[in-house]
C-alpha cells in the first residue's frame, strides 16, 4: 500500500545518469533511470504521490457485479497493489469527463464537496481526483481512529468520505448534511461496485468517532465526516 516517500536525487549540471530506487505506492522499491520529477514539492508542502493511470476497460460486467455486490468486513492481511488502488480510487471519485473536470459520481448542484481520504498502515493520504494523485497528510498509521469496530485497525485500506460544506454554497448546515451524505453513499456504492468486480472484501461504516477521527485525519471546521468503508482481500480460510 502507500508507503511514502519519493526520492529525488539532485544530479549537478553535467553529472553522469544513474539509476536510483523509487518507492512504489506499496511500498516495494523499484530499479529505474533518472528521470525529470512529473511534481515537484517546494521543502515544507506535502509531497504527492502520482498513482499508476487507471485502468478503464477491464471489470466484469455490471449485473454480474450488481450480484456479487455485498458487505464482509473480513479481511487478509494481503496489502493492495497500486494499480488495484488508482482504479478502486478512479471508481470511487475520479475523473471521467477531463474536458468538464466531472466525476464517475454525481453530486448536488455538481458541488464534489466529497473528499476521500485514504488510511493504510503506512499513512493517511487524500485522494486529489483531478491530478489523480495522493497528497501525504501523515506518515501516522491512523486506520483505528477511522471507526469503531475492531477491525478497522487491521484493514488494509480504511477509506473516509469527507463533506466539505464550504463547498456548497449558501444552503444551511442540516441541508448540506443531507446532500452531503447522499453524495458520500453514492462514492461508497461505487467502492462496492467495484470491489464486486475485483473479488474484494469491504463494508461501509457510519459508526465512527467523530472527533477522534477529526483529529487524526487533521480537518478543517468545514470538514464533516460521512462515513468509513474498509477494503481489503478475502481473509484466507
Amino acid at each position: 500500500m502507500v508507503s511514502g516517500i519519493i526520492l529525488v536525487l539532485c544530479l549537478q549540471a553535467g553529472a553522469q545518469q544513474r539509476t536510483t530506487k523509487t518507492a512504489t505506492p506499496t511500498g516495494v522499491a523499484t530499479q529505474a533511470a533518472d528521470e525529470p520529477q512529473k511534481i515537484s514539492q517546494p521543502a515544507g508542502e506535502q509531497k504527492v504521490i502520482p498513482l499508476p493511470a487507471p485502468q478503464t476497460d477491464g471489470g466484469i460486467p455490471l449485473m454480474k457485479a450488481l450480484k456479487n455486490r455485498q458487505t464482509n468486513r473480513e479481511f487478509s492481511a494481503k496489502k493492495i497493489p497500486d494499480q488495484v488502488l488508482s482504479n478502486l480510487l478512479w471508481a470511487a471519485c475520479g475523473i471521467n469527463r477531463p474536458e468538464a473536470k466531472k466525476r464517475t459520481v454525481p453530486s448536488a448542484m455538481n458541488w464534489q464537496e466529497v473528499d476521500v481520504y485514504v488510511a493504510t498502515a503506512e499513512g493517511l493520504w487524500l485522494y486529489d481526483a483531478v491530478k489523480h494523485a495522493l497528497v501525504e497528510i501523515s506518515g501516522e498509521d491512523v486506520r483505528a481512529s477511522t471507526g469503531t469496530q475492531p477491525f478497522v485497525a487491521t484493514a488494509p485500506l480504511d477509506l473516509v468520505f469527507i463533506s466539505d460544506y464550504s463547498k456548497m454554497g449558501k444552503s444551511d448546515d442540516r441541508n448540506k448534511e443531507v446532500l452531503g451524505t447522499a453524495d458520500a453513499a453514492f462514492v461508497s456504492e461505487n467502492v462496492y461496485l467495484f470491489c464486486a468486480s475485483e473479488g474484494l472484501n469491504t463494508g461501509v461504516r457510519a459508526s465512527v468517532d467523530k472527533e477522534t477521527c477529526a483529529k487524526a485525519l487533521r480537518l478543517k471546521e468545514s470538514q464533516h465526516i460521512m462515513l468509513g468503508q474498509a477494503v481489503g482481500y478475502p481473509k484466507e480460510k
